[in-house]
């Protein structure tokens, strides 16, 4: 027996080939972070969002930014005992740890990329609200780079920015391979070229890559000419799943009264320039995230709602978007359905989506 008790004491001690994700910080949009001063120990207030060169207005209650822990590394794993645990908290989730650290990709190649992708994110958040707003803010579509053996390297440029394919202004990365393709694989497109402050007309041919891709040969992204100035400070946060959360907050504070009636308000989903939601990971880790800082009122991505569909906390209600526009109209709703119970059940009837009619609606 006592053999017995100290092989499952050394079990449940043994390091465990997972990881555990859990809801992790949740921070204010409208308020304030803590910020390092000049790289000292020293940590000043600063407004999570700023705007420089708009007219702003005070804001009241949260437009909550959510975030997921990951409790292990591949040097120190959880225990089997931790796992254990954590498999029957509703909370947390229990991944491989492969499936969160790919052994063959470096810790500081992982750091590089979530904080680009959240940089990313917050110039797209950027860009969705000032459209949102009416400011007309993409240039065109900037080249990063190019693959090898393109043929786009040398009729192109790294630092283009193409305004124009065939005579249309594309608005997102998206719509330039959307017109690629259009054209087809070995027929010459015609690019509006802006180039060291001139524009100029670039003939290139789009070619099939491997993966039989209609494509330039180009690394890519969204080029913005902002009007005025915004700034995020978020340390220590990467990833794009923030996105819809900087758009709203922006937003609210560049429109007079409160976006979100002054009511505690949660949400995730990424953003492209455009206003386009999308889903992100770790969707129950932040609908717990929401009920431990006593936000009763969530928006998800709409993509994301069969996740969402039994697994939300007692008393909070779960509303799908998949736009920007959507999501506005949401935090309009809620100011005059501003309890769950209520907010739901009227839901339908303005014409306003759950993730259970999402989910319900697919299955018909």
């Amino acid at each position: 027996m006592a053999g017995a008790i100290i092989l499952t004491v050394a079990l449940t001690a043994t390091p465990a080939p997972y990881v555990i994700e859990q809801p992790g910080p949740t921070f204010n949009t409208l308020g304030t972070v803590s910020v390092a001063v000049d790289g000292s120990d020293q940590k000043d207030k600063v407004p999570l969002i700023s705007i420089d060169g708009a007219t702003t207005f005070p804001t009241d209650g949260n437009l909550n930014l959510l975030t997921v822990n990951v409790l292990g590394v591949p040097d120190s794993l959880p225990s089997w005992g931790d796992v254990i645990v954590a498999w029957f908290d509703r909370s947390r989730a229990v991944v491989p740890v492969d499936a969160v650290f790919p052994p063959d990709v470096t810790n500081a190649d992982r750091e590089k990329e979530n904080t680009a992708l959240m940089v990313n994110s917050q110039h797209d958040a950027v860009a969705a609200a000032m459209t949102y707003e009416g400011y007309h803010v993409v240039s065109g579509i900037e080249v990063l780079g190019f693959a090898q053996g393109s043929a786009s390297d040398g009729p192109l440029k790294k630092g283009d920015v193409i305004a124009s394919i065939n005579g249309f202004a594309p608005q997102s990365v998206a719509q330039l391979r959307e017109k690629l393709v259009d054209a087809g694989a070995g027929t010459t497109v015609t690019l509006g070229v802006l180039r060291d402050g001139q524009m100029r007309d670039i003939d290139v041919a789009p070619y099939k890559n491997d993966a039989g891709d209609t494509v330039l040969g180009i690394g890519a992204s969204v080029a913005y000419d902002f009007p005025f100035d915004v700034t995020i400070r978020l340390d220590d946060v990467g990833g794009p799943s923030a996105g819809m959360m900087f758009a709203l907050g922006i937003i609210d504070k560049l429109t007079p009264g409160n976006l979100n009636s002054g009511l505690n308000i949660s949400g995730t989903g990424t953003i492209d320039n455009l206003g386009n939601v999308g889903p992100i990971g770790g969707i129950r880790q932040k609908l717990f995230g929401a009920k431990n800082t006593g936000s009763p009122l969530f928006l998800a991505p709409a993509e994301n709602c069969d996740a969402v569909v039994g697994n939300v906390p007692e008393g909070i209600a779960v509303f799908a978007v998949s736009t920007l526009s959507e999501a506005i109209t949401v935090l309009k709703y809620l100011g005059n359905h501003s309890t769950p119970d209520v907010a739901l059940a009227d839901a339908a009837a303005n014409g306003i989506r759950t993730c259970d009619s999402v989910v319900a609606s697919a299955q018909k």
